[in-house]
């Protein structure tokens, strides 16, 4: 037995480290554009970009050959002076946005864009952004039928990596919003509701996946539950608190910065993780008197599903302010964010169904490695949870 648990401990110190060291080769840094689409006549179709200002200016002075924007914008910038850059090179933002950006009639050929008035500056959730609207004029009417493409920040420029372009419109009568990245770059507006929200399904199981922040909270989830039950309940306890900061979001009641809401992410893991850890010791104490391990009381139960409410609320901002859900057009991407939610809540129940069943047979035949093995990957939880707090505390590089 002892042998089995001294493997299981190294098993699962070398899972931790493949995961998480590994982790920072294949972290990247990614962005969301958005392109809020109107009719400018019955031929003519307005997009207003918003587009995060270093980046965009970045990518168009290597596009477009203008190494002065690339000076002007990121190499020696002057606070104050962006609107001023933008406005001196308007022409290769403009080329670059609407290269990567076409919009065409439905069964019909492309639009020709122009700019359609000046960009502007401005600052999206501590994030450096320019808003700026191009004018396409489509040779024939649209209709409100219109097929986007969005190769917008691809990542052969070796910039970003995994860039959504979040779509949304109102023409003739049509409306809704579309989220594009390099596998689904294309869109129509007569495209079937249902698949608009397959797209926000699969947006928001991605989401899970690949965020390892999110994942270890999972399995600190999983690992502190004692019933199949509880962990399906927390887990949704957090899918709910998230749809309601989308909502709260959408209606402009509530937002909070990121320099707030991404180190408190961290902290909740770390108290999730602790908190196993305490009942930990408290059924080890326990078992050295030859006492039954106690059972959680209700006031510790729901103080639990407190704190995974809570990390809903907090992460849910997260999102929402990286979506930046406080303009009127946002409405438009109400139903879609809540299919957004269900796509993480179908993954973490996935997730919890194979894993959780694993865990329980191992409690049940080899109680005494599956307490080590909990320990340890409850112990990582919590190093990486602090780790991940004061890194973000401090505005350091290297967390997810």
């Amino acid at each position: 037995m002892r042998l089995l648990s001294r493997g299981a401990l190294v098993l699962v110190l070398v899972g931790a480290a493949v995961l998480l060291l590994a982790r920072p080769a294949d972290a990247h840094v990614t962005t969301v554009a958005y392109a809020d689409l109107s009719a400018a006549s019955a031929t003519d179709v307005r997009v207003a970009f918003d587009l995060q200002y270093p980046l965009l200016s970045a990518s168009a002075a290597r596009a477009e050959k203008d190494p002065a924007l690339f000076a002007d914008a990121v190499e020696h910038p002057h606070p104050g002076a962006e609107n001023r850059v933008l406005a001196d090179h308007a022409a290769a933002i403009v080329a670059y946005a609407s290269a990567h950006f076409t919009v065409a009639v439905d069964g019909g050929g492309p639009c020709r864009p122009r700019a359609d008035g000046p960009a502007e500056f401005h600052t999206r959730d501590a994030t450096d952004y320019a808003r700026f609207t191009v004018r396409y004029a489509c040779a024939a009417a649209h209709h409100g039928a219109v097929v986007v493409r969005s190769t917008l920040f691809p990542d052969t420029e070796g910039m970003v990596k995994d860039t959504k372009t979040i779509v949304t419109y109102a023409l003739d009568g049509r409306s809704g919003s579309a989220a594009l990245d390099a596998s689904h770059p294309r869109f129509s507006t007569v495209q079937p509701w249902t698949e608009r929200f397959a797209e926000f399904f699969l947006l928001g199981a991605e989401h899970l996946l690949t965020g390892i922040d999110h994942i270890l909270f999972l399995l600190a989830l999983i690992v502190s539950s004692r019933r199949l039950r509880d962990v399906v309940f927390a887990a949704t306890c957090f899918t709910v608190a998230h749809s309601i900061t989308f909502l709260l979001a959408a209606l402009g009641l509530v937002h909070v910065g990121s320099d707030i809401v991404e180190p408190a992410i961290a902290l909740s893991i770390a108290a999730v993780a602790a908190w196993h850890l305490w009942e930990e010791r408290l059924r080890r104490a326990a078992r050295r008197r030859g006492e039954p391990a106690p059972e959680p009381s209700r006031r510790a139960a729901l103080l639990r599903l407190g704190i995974v409410f809570g990390f809903g609320l907090i992460h849910g901002l997260g999102f929402a302010s990286a979506l930046h859900i406080t303009e009127p057009w946002s409405w438009t991407l109400l139903w879609s964010l809540l299919v957004f939610n269900l796509g993480i809540e179908a993954v973490q129940l996935s997730i919890i169904l194979i894993v959780f069943p694993a865990l329980m047979l191992l409690r049940r035949r080899m109680p005494r490695t599956a307490t080590v093995a909990g320990i340890v990957v409850t112990v990582v939880v919590l190093a990486f949870g602090l780790l991940w707090f004061f890194l973000r505390v401090l505005g350091l590089p290297g967390t997810p």
